[in-house]
């Protein structure tokens, strides 16, 4: 009988995960679980952080307030100016919450990214949109919002209602929403997809079938695994930043369509 071959992890095998246990609910599986341990960790984290403040900040109080500043600084204050800090609680809430999603992918034990499951950055992008939604309706009107955006100043009507309008409307409804959602599922996809390819590969050179050549791509798989790690949990946190980002300006889009 001859021996396997080295196969590398499928996306089934990686993503499409069976329930807890059988018989339980289905959609009782891990992602689901370490969402809902993400979200408890973060209101944790938050709780000890802020739950009785000092004047002079220490320890996760300290760590906490470092992050606040800089989600209001560097993400939010460029795009909704003096609302800012109105935004802040949902904002903030979005940046740490999907950081953490993003940063179980390298807990060891756990080493799964929840926002490689589509629904995960559609469910937060979704509360996005309907929150950009509401803004503008209730603080402009409908017919009124859909008009500035769609016809801004300087622009021929006849150009405008041909070209730029049904371009700019698309954008709006179908676009920003999809793609707010999908960089975030895309790279934490791919980045788990590396990670669990190089390992698998290092793995099985070093311990499943050792051989003298197979030790070489062996000891490769698991350098390269070592460097994607580190590099993974800066794109997690770039990723964070940048889904952060994005909502802070659709909801400044929103507030002030004219800009």
């Amino acid at each position: 009988m001859a021996d396997p071959e080295f196969r590398a992890p499928s996306p089934q095998e990686l993503f499409d995960l069976p329930v807890l246990w059988e018989g339980a609910p289905y959609w009782l599986t891990k992602p689901v679980v370490l969402a809902v341990l993400g979200a408890l960790v973060v209101c944790g984290l938050a709780w000890a952080a802020f739950a009785r403040p000092k004047l002079v900040p220490r320890g996760l109080q300290n760590a906490g307030e470092y992050v606040y500043v800089f989600v209001r600084d560097q993400i939010a204050r460029p795009f909704l100016g003096k609302d800012t800090d109105h935004w802040m609680p949902l904002l903030f809430s979005l940046f740490v919450v999907s950081l953490v999603w993003n940063l179980l992918a390298v807990v060891p034990g756990i080493q799964f990214p929840v926002n490689a499951h589509l629904m995960f950055p559609v469910a937060l992008a979704g509360v996005v949109y309907v929150v950009k939604l509401y803004v503008a309706y209730t603080r402009h009107g409908i017919f009124r919002y859909l008009k500035t955006i769609s016809l801004p100043p300087g622009m021929s009507k006849a150009l405008a209602i041909a070209l730029y309008a049904p371009m700019e409307l698309l954008y709006f409804f179908v676009t920003a929403p999809f793609t707010h959602a999908v960089r975030l599922f895309a790279n934490m996809f791919a980045g788990h997809m590396l990670l669990a390819f190089f390992s698998a590969a290092g793995f099985w050179f070093l311990f499943e079938r050792l051989t003298v050549p197979g030790f070489a791509v062996g000891v490769v798989g698991v350098a390269v695994t070592a460097v994607l790690t580190a590099f993974e949990v800066f794109i997690q946190f770039l990723q964070a930043y940048l889904f952060t980002m994005l909502a802070a300006m659709y909801l400044g889009s929103s507030l002030d369509p004219e800009h």
